[in-house]
């Protein structure tokens, strides 16, 4: 069961979730792609080296499989509810009516693949900035709607 789920009030329901986009593990299947590719292309005696570079690929693989595995964004009908890291976790629990703005920044790349950054200001000055969140217009778009 996801923390989200653990931890909704009474009467609330999930709205909308989304998460961390594939984007994240893109230098570490790069990596491994390259060391895969020396192991094959190589002879005999440089195929320590593909092997080395695959390694470090899978290795590099660790940090966003764990992300991606911890990461919860949702939205449901009274609060925000975000939260990341597995062994130093961090949560961020904000009432709708609490929210006072939801800024989005994609660059080309994330308009094209459907990924940005989002930030959650909230009353108080909590200020929260979150990247690589998978369609983070429509995120701003459920959480406007149960504001409205």
């Amino acid at each position: 069961m996801s923390y989200i789920d653990k931890n909704l009030l009474q009467d609330e329901r999930v709205v909308y979730r989304a998460r961390l986009h594939w984007i994240i593990f893109a230098k570490a299947v790069v990596v491994l792609a390259f060391g895969l590719g020396l192991l094959v292309s190589l002879g005999a005696d440089a195929r320590p080296v593909g092997g080395v570079v695959a390694l470090v690929g899978l290795l590099l693989l660790v940090p966003p499989l764990v992300a991606y595995r911890t990461t919860e964004f949702g939205v449901t009908n009274k609060r925000v509810i975000i939260k990341t890291g597995f062994i130093r976790r961090h949560t961020l629990e904000l009432l709708l009516r609490q929210v006072e703005a939801i800024s989005v920044d994609q660059s080309l790349t994330g308009r094209l693949l459907g990924f940005g950054s989002l930030t959650l200001t909230g009353t108080g000055g909590v200020r929260e900035l979150f990247h690589r969140v998978v369609d983070p217009l429509e995120f701003r778009r459920r959480i406007q709607g149960q504001t409205a």
